[in-house]
């Protein structure tokens, strides 16, 4: 292998691909990176067995070849070169980087051992813009569950339509369930619906979200893959990257969000997170805040009481309120998350009852719900 590539593409690829390598004992080649140089392109590879990730890039091939490298030294030289253009070369299972005045050595392995990514484009595909993808991800990513006893809510459940995606995470005391529509219907032969493990999830959203461009998702039994190619750019990057799904059915969470409720709020989302934050530093160790809803009062009573530190007590009025008085404990940090995610200022909660489900949403936009369960009062 003989090449020459822009420090500051290859130093991108690395980082990117570095993160998922990792120590593992048994499989020792899983903390190296591949680099396989192709005729006027280096494609750079780390894989866990569980996600992978290719990433090709332009270069100047002089000649053909691939090498595996030691993932964190390999990224460590690579940001300490101050040039523009690094030559890279390799003998037998080294190889040798030249950058000016400054060359370094450094041992790799063959490539024999290193694991083959299950790059699969044939089955349906769908298309849709990248960062947009990212913002929705991102939304629930954070309500995802740790449960070794239910594995399919430690992923997001992500359900592609023709013209929309619906992302869905829950942690079994809350859940959010965001919606994107698409604009360019895509041409599937069945609805998708699949787990991605939390993992891929953050990988998709650290990898792409910046990327204002088209990605092709394709769906296999058991993987999905998320494919930026070339799109028509000077030197555009193609990144694939391949995750298993989660095996198993995602709640019918359909089933909890209640279809007729008790009392319905609306109220500033600024104000009311100027009154959860300082309720928040008195919450006891499941953080609970206190909520009495006054209907004919138009106003909220928010409270909170540490037996070590004292009090909190403040009053929202409401810009409307139906129904009736509800007195209900939250988890304020659960709140305040939701919240967050909610585009707009002007929001509405609505009350199943004294311990039912809260359903918390923007009147400004349908496409975000959260669901809150109350913690229940002793």
């Amino acid at each position: 292998m003989k090449i020459k590539i822009l420090q500051e593409k290859l130093k991108e690829a690395v980082s990117c691909v570095e993160k998922i390598t990792g120590k593992d004992t048994t499989l020792p080649i899983l903390g190296n990176i591949l680099l396989k140089a192709q005729k006027n392109s280096l494609y750079v590879v780390a894989t866990n067995l569980e996600t992978g990730i290719s990433w090709n890039l332009l270069a100047k091939t002089e000649e053909e070849g691939s090498i595996v490298l030691p993932a964190q030294t390999f990224l460590g030289l690579i940001n300490s070169l101050p040039g523009s253009m690094v030559a890279i070369e390799s003998q037998k299972n080294s190889i040798s980087i030249v950058d000016g005045k400054i060359k370094s050595n450094l041992n790799g392995l063959s490539d024999d051992e290193f694991p083959i990514l299950p790059i699969d484009d044939n089955g349906d595909c769908f298309t849709v813009r990248a960062d947009l993808l990212c913002q929705i991800l991102s939304c629930v990513v954070n309500f995802t569950g740790s449960s070794s006893v239910k594995p399919e809510i430690t992923g997001v459940y992500a359900v592609f339509e023709q013209n929309c995606v619906k992302v869905v995470a829950t942690d079994s005391f809350r859940l959010g369930e965001k919606i994107l529509s698409v604009s360019k219907q895509n041409k599937l032969s069945k609805n998708h619906s699949i787990i991605i493990p939390t993992k891929a999830v953050k990988e998709i959203i650290s990898i792409f979200g910046d990327k204002q461009k088209n990605i092709n998702i394709y769906f296999t039994n058991n993987q999905i893959m998320v494919d930026l190619s070339d799109d028509g750019d000077l030197e555009p990057p193609r990144i694939q990257f391949v995750s298993r799904l989660i095996d198993g059915d995602f709640p019918d969470y359909q089933a909890i969000i209640p279809t007729s409720y008790a009392a319905s709020v609306g109220f500033s989302k600024k104000e009311i997170l100027d009154y959860l934050k300082p309720a928040g530093l008195f919450a006891g160790k499941n953080s609970e805040v206190v909520f009495n809803v006054l209907i004919n009062d138009k106003t909220i009573k928010i409270s909170s009481q540490s037996p070590d530190l004292g009090g909190y007590e403040s009053e929202l009025k409401l810009g409307s309120a139906t129904g009736k008085n509800v007195s209900i404990v939250f988890n304020c940090r659960f709140l305040i998350d939701g919240l967050n995610v909610i585009k707009g200022d002007m929001c509405v909660f609505e009350f199943s009852g004294d311990d039912g489900p809260g359903v918390l949403k923007s009147t400004e936009s349908q496409d975000f719900v959260y669901i809150i369960m109350p913690i229940k009062k002793y």
